[in-house]
């Protein structure tokens, strides 16, 4: 593989991932659900 292949596939495969979590993040916003980060820590209003 090409360098240029290898970082034309790097840079796809991370853009698709940022817009699955982009989408996830979108989706529990929307269901009402309390969005929380990887580590468990949320913002929520008290």
């Amino acid at each position: 593989m090409t360098p240029v292949k290898a970082a034309l596939l790097s840079f796809f495969m991370l853009s698709g991932i940022g817009m699955w979590a982009a989408g996830i993040y979108t989706a529990d916003a929307a269901a009402g659900h309390h969005v929380v980060d990887g580590y468990g820590v949320g913002a929520v209003k008290r």
